[in-house]
């Protein structure tokens, strides 16, 4: 009897370990290639200069539904994820390009109505949409888009870039979009059930928001480099702060000591945590897609980087041999789990 073939199940992998194991025997021919994968954006030599070049791509179904989702929205969105990675390399957005894959029931209508919000994101962030591609679909909407940044190769913050001992820092603050993804699935189920009933949204717009329309923190990207502060390790949280905080671990051979008590959580997350029994700390762990740049800094810049509004210091790197734990309020130390966002995670 012929042996069958050996079929590893990708859900036995996860997201991550499907890509080192994709990845492991690349080898760059150019070498004008600086970094590859493995960061939040890959980086190509010009000169002075760096390219850093990112891409996503969002699956109707697994990254959006469109019950809930304006394409307005989702095309703003779809944008803005995007430029997130280039600015997590310290890099500055200059150009994208949009590829759709789209099914015989979209019209051209809703694709301008998607668009709307492209060239809406790309002029709030001054991108310009150099490119891309379109083709029809059997399993609805498909959105590939391509960023493109610059940055003085002095200026790019690498994953692996951060030291012992270093401050752990996070823009604005976390759970949000998770909740808010979480009162739209609330409220989908009670209209498949009722199609009469009314949403019940009142008070939660900014939930809504943070999930439906993220937005990058320029404002305290602009703070840091007016104050001379450039981030030895960067990188944007889109899988939760657990998942990206052990990126920057591994990346860097280090391990971390974050304080449960000092995660930023915004007064709506936590109410909402409570009407719907979700621990808001662990959305902010682990429900990912908040778009906030998490970041190290040295520790004797510690007073400054406190100072600068909409930055909170969460932690600090440690030693590789003490490994990456989430303290208590009590003192406890618990380890870091990657629970955030796994595209191939069993149901």
């Amino acid at each position: 009897m012929k042996k069958k073939p050996k079929r590893t199940e990708l859900s036995e992998l996860g997201e991550f370990k499907l890509i080192d194991v994709l990845t492991e025997s690349i080898e760059h021919c150019n070498g004008s290639t600086i970094v590859g994968v493995g960061d939040d954006a890959a980086v190509i030599d010009a000169g002075d200069k760096r390219v850093v070049v990112s891409t996503d791509l969002l699956l109707e179904g697994i990254h959006f539904d469109l019950t809930y989702f304006p394409l307005k929205h989702l095309g703003y969105k779809a944008i803005v994820v995007n430029l997130s990675d280039i600015y997590a390399m310290n890099a500055v957005p200059q150009q994208v390009t949009v590829s759709l894959g789209l099914s015989k029931r979209f019209c051209l209508e809703d694709v301008e109505e998607l668009y709307k919000g492209i060239y809406l994101a790309c002029q709030r962030y001054g991108v310009d949409v150099v490119g891309g591609d379109t083709s029809t679909s059997v399993t609805g909407m498909t959105i590939s888009i391509t960023a493109i940044g610059l940055a003085h190769k002095d200026e790019l913050c690498y994953r692996s870039g951060a030291k012992e001992n270093d401050l752990i820092c996070v823009t604005g603050n976390l759970g949000a979009a998770y909740m808010g993804l979480q009162l739209l699935e609330r409220e989908k189920k009670v209209f498949l059930d009722n199609p009469d009933m009314k949403p019940k949204f009142k008070d939660n717009a900014y939930l809504l928001e943070r999930f439906l329309k993220p937005e990058i923190p320029l404002a305290e990207l602009k703070r840091m480099v007016a104050l001379g502060i450039k981030p030895n390790a960067m990188i944007d949280i889109s899988d939760g702060l657990s998942s990206e905080m052990l990126h920057i671990c591994k990346h860097s051979n280090l391990g971390c000591r974050l304080y449960l008590d000092k995660i930023p959580i915004d007064d709506e997350t936590l109410q909402m945590g409570e009407e719907m029994n979700i621990d808001p700390y662990v959305a902010a762990l682990n429900g990912g897609e908040d778009y906030e740049l998490l970041f190290t800094v040295p520790l004797g810049i510690h007073e400054q980087v406190s100072a600068i509004e909409g930055i909170s210091v969460i932690g600090h790197m440690s030693k590789d041999s003490a490994g990456a734990m989430l303290i208590t309020p009590e003192g406890s130390e618990i380890a870091l789990t990657a629970q955030g966002w796994n595209a191939y995670r069993k149901e």
